[in-house]
């Protein structure tokens, strides 16, 4: 009983903040805001010309709304992109908010994107480190497999792990100091306004929400090496 306890309150502990982040999202993606002339995507493209970020493209994406720094682009799903609701504004603004850091060279987001791209290769060489492990245990006589495939775990899953908890501070930055203040600037009612606090806080911790995540993936993997 203790046992099934545990294991409850460590699934709660994990996907909570996950279920958290998508009810808040979807709660306020329903309905269109009446009061608002234009879609997410409109808005992003205004936002972004408001701050002389003409160069910086709006594009609709299939893999969740996000801002890419190699290519300036703001990618917003389709509701997102063609929707007029509370959530679709205000993940646009918070979007926009990570163009504004770029243009910026703020450190935090230099380091944020520094990491990504390591953590990139550090998947792929632990990848590669579990799919050879049996070969370089002979050829470099490793003690031990599980040594090789530790390493690869780590590489996958710990870099991923460490990106999304410290840049965390990158996400609340770009909702409260960038999203926010421009939101408040007479684009939503003073009604609106505490639901988009609740947006922006959602979407500032989807990435630890996706961190908690991968960590049951690396409890799993210790689990298994261990044996």
């Amino acid at each position: 009983m203790v046992y099934i306890l545990l294991i409850v309150l460590i699934l709660i502990f994990i996907y909570g903040p996950q279920l958290w982040v998508q009810t808040i999202l979807a709660r306020y993606n329903r309905k269109a805001e009446t009061n608002f002339p234009g879609t997410g995507g409109e808005f992003a493209r205004h936002i972004l010309n408001r701050y002389n970020l003409n160069e910086v493209k709006v594009e609709v994406t299939e893999q969740g709304d996000h801002y890419d720094p190699q290519t300036r682009t703001v990618r917003l799903t389709r509701d997102k992109f063609e929707g007029k609701t509370l959530t679709a504004i205000t993940v646009s603004a918070h979007e926009c908010g990570h163009a504004l850091q770029h243009a910026a060279t703020e450190p935090l987001f230099q380091l944020r994107t520094k990491l990504a791209f390591t953590a990139i290769w550090a998947q792929r060489i632990g990848s590669l480190l579990l799919l050879t492990a049996p070969l370089l245990v002979l050829l470099f006589r490793i003690p031990s497999i599980a040594m090789v495939n530790i390493v690869g775990a780590f590489l996958i899953m710990g870099f991923a792990v460490g990106m999304h908890l410290l840049t965390l501070p990158v996400e609340i930055d770009a909702s409260f100091n960038k999203a926010l203040p421009i939101l408040e600037k007479g684009y939503l009612t003073k009604q609106q306004m505490p639901a988009a606090r609740r947006i922006l806080r959602a979407a500032a911790w989807t990435y630890v929400a996706a961190s908690l995540a991968t960590l049951l993936n690396v409890w799993r993997w210790l689990a298994v090496l261990r044996r």
